[in-house]
């Protein structure tokens, strides 16, 4: 095989890589859809590509990229997997049940806002997927883990797509992908192109086919990279942005990336954003005591959005373990939401999921005692 892992190949480099072997073009497609559709990159397995075809796909590298280490479930359902890589690498993703949409829960404000995120209460449970992109993160968020070890390397497409796969092999019965979030570690536009390419093989219609509109990128605020996937997938893909702060001197603080690029010059990025009708961008806004709760950073946050499509996310931090910081009051909490719901806006107040396991939003990370596992797969109720 080339470079690029089984599971990062569009269907034209399969195409490609298969005419060097002397096979037809249809049998580009139907390995594409064994990987993409049907989860399986086992070459042994293919049992409609002919025997002399799927031992030289083995002898050329078609293996998994990825295995399921560890499987740790909350009480309220959300599973958080630890992914293995072949090199020792390490990320976690988090399998995340929806609730009915409340007043106060943003469980479901993942990019779709012009349809009914649930169904009838009859049909299938939907569940959203939270990927990481990179192993550890070099952003440095201070109210996240993810960077706390640094960024050790950025995934390859293949690799990000194996999440998706060997998620869908731990959903329950009456359970459904419905959403992908590119929120766990990692900065997906710290990497773009291999991003990109995720990007398109999870919406590619010969593969998973999911629909660009049910996966939401999320950003600290790269602008050349935001403009860029604005440009690249038309708005299509939703767009999910950690602003935390609504001003300089307090983003600075929190988001060390601010000091490149300012509030200002991010903010004029999400006025050229391209949306499509009815598409709103989600703004994250993590609440810290003391640190960016302050009745002036919500009547800032007010000015700042002004004339954007968005709705906020309110993230009352989430416990990170050797830091000082801790989430606003719920009093502090209640009053910044209402100053923004009174200014006219969308805003929720996430509700915690998964923290029981460290799988809530801020808390992946790469633990001593993660990196340190042994291989083998393990399930463990929390």
């Amino acid at each position: 095989m080339t470079d690029v892992g089984p599971a990062s190949r569009l269907p034209e480099e399969w195409q490609a890589e298969l005419a060097a072997m002397g096979q037809p073009r249809y049998r580009a497609q139907q390995v594409f859809r064994w990987i993409h559709q049907k989860g399986e990159l086992d070459a042994n397995k293919m049992t409609d590509l002919p025997a002399e075809l799927r031992a030289s796909l083995a002898e050329r590298g078609l293996r998994p990229e990825a295995e399921t280490l560890r499987v740790e479930r909350a009480d309220d359902g959300t599973r958080k997997l630890l992914i293995g890589f072949p090199d020792g690498g390490r990320v976690e993703c988090v399998v995340i049940p929806m609730t009915p949409l409340g007043t106060d829960d943003a469980d479901a404000s993942v990019g779709n806002d012009d349809d009914d995120e649930f169904g009838a209460p009859s049909g299938p449970v939907r569940v959203t997927l939270c990927i990481s992109t990179q192993v550890g993160c070099a952003m440095g968020c201070v109210f996240c883990a993810s960077g706390r070890a640094g960024l050790k390397r950025g995934l390859r497409a293949g690799e990000i797509v194996s999440q998706v796969i060997l998620a869908r092999r731990e959903l329950g019965p009456g359970e459904e992908l419905k959403n992908l979030v590119f929120m766990g570690m990692g900065e997906p536009l710290h990497h773009y192109d291999e991003t990109a390419r995720a990007l398109r093989l999870l919406t590619h219609p010969d593969g998973g086919g999911m629909s660009p509109r049910r996966i939401t990128v999320s950003t600290v605020g790269l602008v050349p990279a935001l403009e860029r996937l604005g440009r690249d997938f038309g708005g299509k893909v939703g767009l999910a942005v950690s602003l935390h702060a609504p001003d300089d001197r307090t983003r600075d603080e929190i988001i060390p990336m601010n000091r490149r690029y300012p509030v200002g010059e991010l903010i004029q990025a999400l006025r050229d954003y391209p949306l499509p009708r009815r598409r709103r961008i989600t703004i994250e806004y993590t609440l810290i005591d003391g640190v960016n709760d302050h009745d002036s950073h919500a009547d800032g946050l007010v000015r700042v959005l002004r004339g954007i499509p968005v709705k906020v996310n309110l993230i009352p931090m989430n416990p990170v373990e050797g830091s000082p910081l801790h989430a606003s009051t719920p009093d502090r909490v209640a009053k910044f939401q209402s100053k923004l719901t009174r200014a006219g806006y969308s805003c929720f107040v996430r509700t915690r999921r998964g923290s029981a396991v460290n799988a809530a939003c801020g808390q992946l990370a790469l633990a001593p005692e993660l990196v340190e596992l042994g291989r083998g797969p393990a399930r463990i109720s929390s």
